[in-house]
Parts: structure tokens; C-alpha cells; sequence
């Protein structure tokens, strides 16, 4: 049975970013298929296969501030809710899965992801 999605603010407002990190790099167009892309083809993979992305906790965090925000996560979840990380297209989708609901998190752009260092070099 699907679930439904509920979209988080903080989603909405990763959107914006989106947006903004795009133009910036002078790809404004690529965010105009975004929203048809998410509703079409991510959100539908979601509601149908919520086990689609990988378990997000499942890696293990290197850094002591890390294991402590992730302890921090566990402990707020309810028995039987994950939250898992799940790729589509260019974007990188975080996501609360549990029995009845699929939270949408948080989203970026995999070239956000990584650091500028161009500006560290100039």
C-alpha cells in the first residue's frame, strides 16, 4: 500500500537554495525540470518503494560530534521509522520513512554537497 509524502519546510526552503546555488553557477535551467522530475518520477518511487534509499544511520560517523548528533537522531525515533538517503538524478533526497508516512527532509544538489575550493585557491 503507498504511503503518503508529507513535505518538511526545511525541504521547501533546500528548494530555494537549489535554486539560488544553480543560478550562481549559471545552470539556472536545470532547476526548471526539478519540480516536474520530483513529482513525476521521485515522489511516486517513494510512495510505492519506500525502501528505495539507503539507510541513512546504517554508516557509522568518524567524528566524536557525528556519533553524538546521531545518537541524538536515534534516540528520537519511533520503533520501526528510518531515515534513509535516497539519489535521484542530480539530488541527493533525505527522507523519514515510517508505517503510514514518508517525510521529504531535506534535499541538495550532489554538487553542493562538496567543498568550494576554488575560492581557497585564487
Amino acid at each position: 500500500m503507498p504511503r503518503t509524502v508529507r513535505i518538511a519546510a526545511n525541504f521547501y526552503a533546500n528548494l530555494d537554495s537549489i535554486r539560488q546555488f544553480l543560478d550562481e553557477e549559471n545552470s539556472a535551467h536545470a532547476f526548471d525540470t526539478l519540480p516536474d522530475e520530483l513529482f513525476d518520477q521521485g515522489i511516486p518511487n517513494l510512495e510505492r518503494f519506500p525502501e528505495i534509499g539507503r539507510d541513512f544511520l546504517a554508516r557509522r560517523p568518524l567524528s566524536a560530534e557525528g556519533q553524538a548528533r546521531a545518537h541524538r537522531i536515534l534516540v528520537q525515533l519511533r520503533p520501526g521509522a528510518e531515515i534513509r538517503e535516497y539519489i535521484h538524478d542530480n539530488y541527493l533526497i533525505l527522507y523519514l520513512c515510517q508505517d503510514i508516512a514518508i517525510f521529504l527532509l531535506a534535499i541538495r544538489h550532489h554538487r553542493q554537497l562538496s567543498f568550494d575550493l576554488r575560492s581557497h585557491w585564487t
